[in-house]
C-alpha cells in the first residue's frame, strides 16, 4: 500500500485557520472567480499583478491628469484675457507636472507580474532578480483564513491563497508568494480565485462558469469586468443609470446619487485616463525584464520545455 505524500505546506497550514491544502488537479467546488489583479488573460499565458505595481501611474494621474489639467484650464483662461504670458507660465507648470512623474513612473522598474503559461503548464516568478517557478502539475499551493487586529479597525478576517516555487537552478531555495493580496478576501473568493486559476490551464484558454472549455470568451470577460472597468467611471454610472431608466420604464430612474457619481465621473476622467496610460506604458516596458528563457516561452511559436526539465538535464549532464 502505497503512502500518500504529505503536502509541502502541510507544517504551515497545521497553525492557520480553516486551512485547504490545493492541487492542481484537485477540485475545490467553489464556484469560478476571477480577481481584479488578473491584468491580462491570453490564450497563452495569464498574469497576476504583484507587489505596488497595482498603483503604478497613480500619481501621474494625480499631478498630470488633475493638477495639470486645471493648470491648463487657468492657462486657457488667462490666454481668453489676453496674458499671453501668464498662460504659457500656466501651460508650463501643467508640463512639469505631467512630464515630471510620468517619467518617474515608467522609467522606475516595475514589480513584474505572477505568470501562468499554459503553453508549458508553469508558473513564473522573479524577486530581487532572482527566477522562480514550478510545474503547474506539480504545484503545491493553498488557501486558508486570516485574521488582523487594528486599534481602530478591530479584529478583521481576511483569506490567503498562496504557492510555492523554487529557484530556477536551485531546487532547495523556495519561495512563498500570495496570488493576489489576501486583504479584504474571504475564504470562498479565494477558493474560487483558484478554481478559476485551474481552469485556465486545465482546460482554457477560456471556459465556461463550470471551467468546461469553450469557444467563447463571453465568461471570461464577463468576470474580468472588475478588472476592466478600473478607471471608468463614466461608463458605470451611464450603465447604472440605463439600467434604471429600463427598470422604471422612463420615469423618476434619475437619482441623486446617480448625477453625483456621474459628475464625479467626468471630474476623475483625466486622472483616470493618464494613470491607465502610465500604467500601460510601464508595464510594456517592464515584459523586457523578464530572463531571455521566459520571453521564448511566453512566445506562441517559442519553446515548450518546461524550466524543471531544463533543470533535471543540467544535472544529468553534470553527473
Amino acid at each position: 500500500m502505497t503512502t500518500p505524500r504529505p503536502h509541502p505546506l502541510a507544517q504551515r497550514l497545521a497553525k492557520a485557520l480553516d486551512a485547504h491544502p490545493l492541487q492542481a488537479d484537485q477540485p475545490t467546488g467553489a464556484p469560478l472567480m476571477c480577481m481584479p489583479e488578473v491584468e491580462e488573460q491570453t490564450e497563452h499565458y495569464l498574469s497576476i499583478e504583484h507587489g505596488d505595481s497595482a498603483d503604478r501611474g497613480m500619481l501621474t494621474g494625480a499631478l498630470g491628469g488633475m493638477l495639470g489639467g486645471f493648470w491648463i484650464v487657468m492657462g486657457l483662461i488667462a490666454y481668453v484675457d489676453g496674458s499671453t504670458q501668464l498662460a504659457l507660465k500656466a501651460f508650463a507648470v501643467a508640463v512639469v507636472c505631467a512630464v515630471v512623474p510620468f517619467l518617474w513612473e515608467v522609467l522606475r522598474p516595475m514589480p513584474l507580474p505572477i505568470l501562468f503559461n499554459r503553453r508549458t503548464r508553469e508558473v513564473y516568478f522573479e524577486q530581487d532578480g532572482e527566477l522562480y517557478h514550478t510545474a503547474w502539475d506539480d504545484i503545491a499551493a493553498a488557501a486558508y483564513s486570516v485574521s488582523t487586529v487594528g486599534p481602530y479597525t478591530g479584529r478583521m478576517g481576511h483569506a490567503a491563497l498562496e504557492a510555492l516555487l523554487h529557484r530556477f537552478g536551485h531546487p532547495k531555495e523556495t519561495v512563498l508568494i500570495n496570488l493576489g493580496s489576501p486583504l479584504g478576501k474571504r475564504l470562498e473568493m479565494q477558493l474560487g480565485f483558484w478554481e478559476y486559476l485551474r481552469a485556465y490551464m486545465n482546460n482554457g484558454p477560456f471556459f465556461d462558469e463550470q471551467g468546461n472549455n469553450s469557444d467563447s470568451r463571453e465568461f471570461a470577460e464577463i468576470q474580468q469586468q472588475v478588472r476592466n472597468s478600473k478607471g471608468q467611471h463614466i461608463r458605470l454610472a451611464l450603465s447604472e443609470i440605463k439600467e434604471a431608466y429600463k427598470t422604471n420604464n422612463g420615469r423618476n430612474y434619475l437619482s441623486g446619487i446617480d448625477f453625483v457619481l456621474l459628475l464625479g465621473g467626468v471630474m476623475f476622467l483625466p486622472m483616470n485616463a493618464t494613470q491607465n496610460f502610465t500604467y500601460a506604458i510601464a508595464k510594456r516596458r517592464s515584459r523586457s525584464r523578464w530572463p531571455k528563457l521566459i520571453r521564448e516561452r511566453l512566445d506562441p511559436n517559442g519553446p515548450t520545455t518546461r524550466l524543471v526539465d531544463l533543470e533535471q538535464a543540467g544535472r544529468a549532464g553534470a553527473e
